[in-house]
């Protein structure tokens, strides 16, 4: 697999890539912070396939670029914890990847193991 290749299956169409990083470097300063950090986590924690990745990152330009338009806070957007915002954001975009299979597989396992022990869950 080539470079090109890679990126598009990480990314999705470079055109939509280089249009939603022109949106995000309009931002103001202090939105901008806070996509590349979300960006960041994504890039790690993301959609598995280019067009679920793009999608997902248009609507996140989409978002600060309505907060910024009307001067939301960045805490009104993410909350408290920022981890729990984009883990939430990002089950919008997850169709069953690798971490999604891993966390059903973590969680059964868990009840499994309680059922096993005769313990409950309060």
């Amino acid at each position: 697999m080539n470079i090109a290749d890679l990126a598009s299956k990480v990314i999705g169409d470079k055109r939509r890539w280089r249009a939603y990083k022109a949106r995000t470097r309009a931002l103001p300063e202090n939105y901008r912070t806070a996509v590349d950090a979300l960006e960041r986590y994504l890039m790690f924690f993301g959609a598995a396939d280019g067009d679920s990745a793009a999608s997902m990152y248009e609507d996140l330009a989409d978002l600060f670029e309505r907060a910024a338009a009307d001067a939301t806070p960045i805490r009104e957007i993410v909350g408290e914890d920022p981890v729990e915002f984009v883990e939430a954001f990002l089950q919008n975009y997850s169709k069953g990847g690798w971490v999604t299979r891993e966390r059903a597989r973590l969680t059964n396992a868990i009840k499994k193991a309680e059922q096993e022990s005769g313990e409950t869950s309060s």
